[in-house]
């Protein structure tokens, strides 16, 4: 499993540094044939424990459990405007250190995934600049994932 970041406003050489702790999230999936395709292979996610109607993977370090609901229906996603794109909500997502966002950007631009918001940094050169980029899974689970130079900012006004 990877190595989880320090909890954010500490320092990882400082004595007693908490770590961040992981969050566990389930959704819905048609598939989960292709659930295992997205999220094991092209986003790299280690796949954990599974059974015949669910299966979890290490999304960044976090619990991320797709369970399997042959009647499942896309709810109507809504979009919200920040920082001029139309974000879809409900969305889920990881913060990443802004190398390795870039590095997953450039993967998932090389693969052509289909983009809803393609890789740019919102809010430059105010608090809280961070890369961002959000697209569907298979079953119409709408996933940002947002890059920081320090991720001690992810909270700045």
């Amino acid at each position: 499993m990877p190595k989880l970041p320090a909890a954010l406003g500490t320092d990882d050489a400082s004595p007693g540094a908490k770590s961040l702790s992981p969050f566990h999230l389930a959704v819905q999936v048609h598939d989960l044939a292709e659930a295992r395709r997205f999220y094991g292979g092209l986003l790299g996610c280690q796949e954990g424990r599974s059974a015949e109607t669910w299966v979890d993977f290490d999304f960044f370090g976090h619990q991320f459990v797709c369970h399997w609901n042959k009647q499942q229906a896309n709810a109507a996603i809504a979009y919200n405007e920040v920082d001029g794109h139309g974000v879809p909500v409900p969305h889920f997502g990881v913060v990443l250190d802004l190398a390795a966002w870039s590095e997953l950007a450039e993967r998932l631009k090389t693969l052509e995934i289909d983009f809803v918001i393609a890789p740019y940094i919102r809010f430059a050169g105010e608090p809280g600049e961070q890369g961002t980029m959000f697209f569907f899974d298979p079953s119409g689970n709408a996933v940002e994932i947002k890059g920081f130079r320090d991720l001690r900012s992810l909270f700045a006004k």
